[in-house]
């Protein structure tokens, strides 16, 4: 849906602010853990959008609720909220990326013991054929070795990047609560 000003709007209705939120959640109201399904569908939203598309949540309570005095921090409570998600993605960066150097001093370990092995072996073999197929499977095993560092710096972080990215966008969004 598009508001009037060009924005799109995200709908979210509900019949009680606690809808909103994870029941089980004992922190105060501003803090709360969002519901998973309300996350869920939000999430989903954003993910959807042009990148850079500007957009508003509009948050749909009954009147009665909508004049609850909780119904002012819905916003900040879902910032925080976000801003908590994108956090634990950054912690979960940092330390995919700690793994990912330290199976690279392993690998890269394994790839020098194992071209050292490949030619000492190779040396002592008088057969050539089975001294290439040692030689080569040792220079295949070094890496091997590196398999898990490589896919952790090529690959692995991208995704982890784009859920920070999505959250953070979550959380700069202006959310407006309405009746209805």
């Amino acid at each position: 849906m598009t508001g009037p000003d060009g924005t799109i709007e995200i709908a979210v209705r509900t019949r009680s602010i606690s809808q909103l939120f994870n029941s089980f959640d004992p922190s105060p109201f501003r803090e709360k853990d969002l519901d998973t399904g309300v996350e869920e569908f939000l999430v989903s939203w954003v993910r959807e959008l042009p990148p850079g598309a500007p957009f508003n949540i509009v948050v749909h309570l009954p009147p009665e609720e909508a004049a609850r005095p909780e119904s002012a921090g819905i916003g900040e409570a879902f910032a925080h909220y976000f801003q908590d998600r994108a956090e634990a993605g950054e912690n979960e960066l940092r330390e995919l990326f700690r793994i990912g150097r330290r199976s690279l001093a392993i690998g890269v370990g394994v790839l020098v013991a194992c071209l050292t092995a490949s030619q000492v072996f190779a040396a002592m073999i008088p057969n050539r054929t089975a001294a290439r197929v040692v030689e080569e499977s040792l220079i295949i095993v070094g890496w091997v070795a590196n398999w898990r560092p490589i896919e952790i710096y090529l690959y692995d972080w991208l995704p982890i990047r784009r859920r920070i990215q999505l959250f953070r966008r979550v959380a700069a969004a202006p959310v407006r609560v309405q009746e209805g």
